[in-house]
Order: C-alpha cells, then structure tokens, then sequence
C-alpha cells in the first residue's frame, strides 16, 4: 500500500484482533485505490480543460488579430480619401466620385465581413436551428448558377452542369445554397487556365456527393487542410484583389458540421475541386 500496489491483500485466517485488523486493512486498501483512481481521472479531465482553455485562449487572440488585420486596411482607405474629401485635395467632379467609389467599396466589404462572421458565429453556437426539409437538388444548383452567370459571362468562363435525373436530399435548403453559392463564388474566384467551372453530382450508397471543379493552380498540399479556418488565405494578395475575407470555406465547414456531413477539396491535374455530402436515403 505504501508503494500505491493495491493487489495484494491479506488473507483472513481467523476472528481474532489479527484478522479484524487485516480486514480493515483490505477495506481500506480497497477505498485508497478507488480514491486515487477517481483524483486520476478529475486530475485528466482537469488538463483537458486547461488544454482546451489555452486553445480557446489562443483561438480568440489569432481571431482578433485576424479581425483586426482584415478591417485595418479598409478603415485607413476610408479614413485616408474621406480626410482628401473634406481637404479638397482634387476638386474636379471626376476625382470626388472616385474618393466616394473607394469609401463604400471599403465600406461594403466591411459589411459584409462583418455579416459572415454574424453567419458563422450563429451556426457554429447551434444559434441557427438546423431545418431538414426533403427537396430536389439539382434545381438549386441550376439557380444558384444563373445568379453567378454575370460573373461566368465577366470572366469568360465556360460552365459544365449536366444532371441526367432529379435528385432528393434531406438538408436544409437555404443553407445548402449558402454552401452551393460559397463554393461556386470561390471557384470564379480562382478559376484561371482553359477558364472551365465543372458541378457535378456522384450518388455513393445513401448519400449524394456534389463536386465544384475549377481549372487553375493546385493549392498547396500544406495548406488543403488550412482552407476551413477563419481568414486563412493561401494567396492573400489575390483575395485582396476581389475582396474575399477567408471566412466563405467556413461557413461552409460549419454548415456541413451542423449537417453532421462530410466536406472536402482535393487537387488535380489542371485544377481543383471542392465537394460535399448530403443524405439521399428516401426513408
């Protein structure tokens, strides 16, 4: 007992003060083991709360200094011409509109950063409630694609989309659009080379894959898995270009979560694809 090895025990020969004395001593090797077994496991759930602790402590500071980061530029455009404005710098009408186009272009892009993060952070609290509706998929991509034609047709990019039949899921439908729409809004994006957006949709047993494809530049292996954090950005100086933000990929992440579905991206030869799960059983 005093090197903490609780298997031996002693054997009761007889009622004597000896025996009375051995017995007590088994019970009470029996509630020392059981004591230090239980202060064992509140010891490991206790750094396991300290593990998590100082990962939410270091998730909150990296998001505050994404945060502030991302909104450090559009604020000093905005601060910089609206200053110019009031100083007359240029006081021909041409120059004025264009200090006012760059202060509600910044200003917009901050809206809806600020809009995103709102999003993500009620679906990742279970603050969004999740409504699984049976409704036919293939319908929605072809919406979501004619919303998104403007920008095909600016970028001259050729779209692939052939569904051969209808196909049922069990989602929620608007939030499966936030999805469609991210990734569809990422591939325009990113989209470059023989400038081809291909959407497809592969059955595997009860569940229906959807696939976004887009010629282009392979991401970097080392950063496949980096795509679904906030703000992460694998080439920043292009998401400045078109005003992306790093929260779109997730937002999606948080959705297919909430969906208890899968998610993914994977590189190929000429391009990348994106894709993600939604439950077709039809019971």
């Amino acid at each position: 007992m005093s090197d903490l090895d609780f298997n031996a025990k002693y054997q009761i020969k007889g009622n004597d003060e000896v025996g009375e004395l051995g017995e007590s001593i088994n019970i009470l090797s029996e509630k020392l083991e059981k004591t230090i077994s239980e202060l064992k496991s509140a010891n490991n759930e206790l750094q396991s709360d300290i593990q998590n602790k100082i990962q939410i402590d270091e998730m909150r500071k990296d998001f505050l200094s994404n945060v502030t980061h991302e909104l450090k530029t559009p604020i000093a455009l905005i601060q910089g011409y609206a200053e110019g404005l009031k100083d007359n710098i240029n006081e021909d009408a041409e120059s004025r509109e264009f200090y006012c186009d760059v202060i509600i272009d910044e200003a917009m892009k901050m809206n809806k950063m600020v809009k995103k993060l709102l999003t993500l952070n009620q679906i990742e609290f279970g603050n969004t409630p999740i409504e699984l509706d049976r409704f036919e998929l293939t319908g929605l991509i072809r919406s979501v694609l004619a919303s998104t034609n403007i920008l095909f047709r600016q970028k001259n990019v050729t779209v692939h989309y052939e569904p051969e039949e209808e196909v049922y899921v069990w989602a929620d439908e608007y939030m499966i659009e936030e999805v469609l729409t991210n990734y569809i809004s990422n591939a325009v994006h990113h989209v470059s080379g023989a400038n081809i957006i291909e959407v497809k949709l592969i059955r595997k047993e009860s569940v229906v894959r959807v696939a976004v494809y887009n010629t282009g530049e392979n991401i970097p292996e080392e950063d496949l898995d980096k795509v679904w954090i906030k703000f992460y950005k694998v080439d920043k100086a292009r998401t400045r270009e078109y005003g992306g933000s790093g929260i779109g990929l997730s937002i999606v992440k948080a959705i297919m979560d909430a969906h208890n579905q899968a998610c993914g991206v994977v590189n190929h030869k000429n391009g990348v694809e994106f894709w993600f799960e939604l439950d077709a059983k039809t019971e």
